[in-house]
């Protein structure tokens, strides 16, 4: 009984313990509250301000004196916010009321007298959390403190430097809009809003990065873009816990479907036609303040090798470029290990007239096809690297020097075979008609070079069947990756290798919004009887 008497007492002291954390624990939060709101003194809530900004030199405290011996303050980040706004909207109205009479004065000025009466501003709020003003400062917002006021106004005065619209470097047309996005967030959710004039058009954004405190929009249609796509977006943003995201990557990084794969399950664009067009199909755009990229999801592989010009120009030549850029993907990714395995273990595929001819350019090379082809294209490629780092006029310099004085002076020297060249030139030029896919198609290129020099052709089936089988398994926020090819979408085929006239694209892609139809009936252009004009006969 002794025993059971005092286990009884250990478990109500430990009871009675836990209950005190808890209680210091809440008021620890509450006094922490309490210490973190403005106080309505003004040289100690800007000694608070100053304390947590630090004495940077671009940090503007301007203290003044209004109406009947009122003190005030703004603070602001000289750079971010529209100088000239801050004088004619905040400082000239307030300054003005000290010159009227004393009965044209309110008795009490206040700071809500103030907001609805004096500030010729129209994005203003009140905020009391330290935490909150000190976030609205270093994103541009400019704040009012007013002594004797418990809250601050935030003014939203934004006033930076930007690049102004401009034609994508990237994603150059013949025709269509030139217009691309910006490194200012909001200007590029307003080139949307141009393309989609619809209210159903939602912006949702978030914060994401512990001190950089990026904006992140989460942009689509309501009532076309699937909700469950959108949740599933939000928790993969929310997810993320890290100190900076300086690029639209980044996030790509953090979100996408298979980290380990190298093709890219997120698709990227700088045009606003681009995204919009996406969108419509019940995609969801995500932008970062700060580049100029904007992602999709989900992101189909068909993709890759569909241009926003190919809806603006006929289908008959849109077909044929884009059956053009299949061809040069393929040619890109097979033409070194297709030759490797030719000219090593399956000559007898190879016409006598021809298989002489590289006989003859290849007697003398020290090395074999395989490490021949491995080391034209390492050298492409660091060309490739040379020219896209270098200044422009510069790099353009370097590529076309590089590949005509060391590719003519490797032949002569009888170190690389001439048809070598030729292979890895179509290969060079082949790999830049599909730039989504250039990253994996430079690694698929060396794995099948490999596997060519093994085991000839058949290692390149092996490489090939793999890749396959990857690529089927491969999802994009649940979305098949190969689809409308795997699983099959008959609808779906109208716009892949082949684009049909734009008057027979009824349906959206399958799966990828609530509603499936994008136009009614048939809208076919015809002529009516009344429309022809028939010559009558004598």
């Amino acid at each position: 009984m002794i025993m059971i008497s005092s286990i009884l007492k250990k478990v109500r002291f430990q009871k009675m313990m836990k209950q005190s954390e808890k209680q210091d624990s809440k008021n620890g939060k509450e006094d922490e509250q309490t210490e973190n709101v403005i106080k309505g003194n003004l040289e100690e809530d800007i000694g608070t301000l100053r304390s947590i900004l630090g004495d940077s030199s671009d940090l503007i405290i301007r203290k003044f004196i209004f109406g009947k011996h009122i003190e005030a303050a703004i603070i602001y980040i000289d750079g971010l916010i529209d100088k000239t706004l801050v004088n004619e909207n905040i400082m000239k109205p307030l300054m003005y009321i000290n010159n009227l009479e004393s009965g044209e004065l309110p008795k009490s000025i206040d700071i809500d007298y103030v907001k609805s009466e004096l500030l010729f501003v129209g994005s203003i709020d009140g905020k009391n959390s330290i935490n909150e003003i000190v976030f609205k400062i270093v994103s541009g917002d400019t704040i009012f403190l007013m002594d004797g006021e418990k809250e601050a106004l935030v003014i939203s005065l934004l006033g930076w430097k930007t690049r102004g619209i401009e034609e994508p470097k990237t994603e150059s047309v013949v025709r269509g809009p030139r217009e691309g996005f910006t490194e200012t967030m909001r200007f590029n959710t307003a080139m949307l809003r141009r393309k989609i004039k619809n209210p159903d058009l939602r912006f949702e954004t978030l914060t994401i990065g512990e001190r950089t405190k990026t904006d992140v929009c989460i942009a689509y249609i309501k009532g076309l873009t699937d909700p469950k796509l959108i949740e599933e977006i939000r928790q993969r943003l929310m997810r993320i816990k890290t100190d900076a995201i300086l690029e639209s990557g980044y996030i790509e990084q953090y979100i996408e479907d298979s980290p380990f794969s190298i093709f890219p399950t997120i698709a990227n664009s700088e045009k606003p036609d681009k995204v919009a067009a996406k969108m419509l199909e019940g995609r969801a755009a995500i932008l970062v303040d700060g580049t100029p990229f904007v992602l999709t999801v989900p992101m189909l592989f068909i993709e890759s090798f569909q241009s926003s010009e190919d809806y603006y120009s006929r289908p008959y030549f849109s077909s044929m470029i884009r059956i053009l850029r299949v061809i040069a993907f393929f040619l890109s990714i097979l033409a070194p290990a297709a030759y490797v395995a030719l000219s090593t273990f399956h000559q007898e595929l190879i016409p006598t007239p021809l298989l002489l001819s590289m006989a003859a350019a290849h007697e003398g090379v020290p090395f074999p096809s395989a490490v021949e082809a491995g080391v034209m294209l390492v050298f492409f490629e660091i060309l490739r690297e040379a020219g896209v780092r270098l200044p422009r006029p510069i790099g353009q310099a370097v590529s076309i020097v590089g590949a005509l004085v060391i590719g003519e002076s490797a032949v002569s020297a009888g170190i690389i075979g001439a048809p070598m060249v030729i292979v890895v030139a179509i290969t060079a030029v082949s790999s830049f008609a599909v730039p989504p896919q250039t990253d994996s198609g430079a690694i698929i290129r060396f794995v099948l070079l490999i596997l060519a020099g093994f085991m000839g052709g058949f290692g390149i089936a092996i490489g090939l069947f793999a890749l396959f089988i990857h690529m089927a398994k491969l999802r994009s926020f649940g979305t098949p990756y190969l689809l409308p090819l795997a699983p099959l979408d008959k609808s779906g085929l109208k716009d892949t290798l082949v684009r049909t006239s734009i008057w027979s694209l009824r349906k959206r892609p399958l799966g990828m919004s609530l509603d499936d139809i994008r136009q009614e009936g048939s809208l076919k252009p015809s002529l009516s009887k009344d429309d022809v004009n028939v010559p009558e006969g004598n």
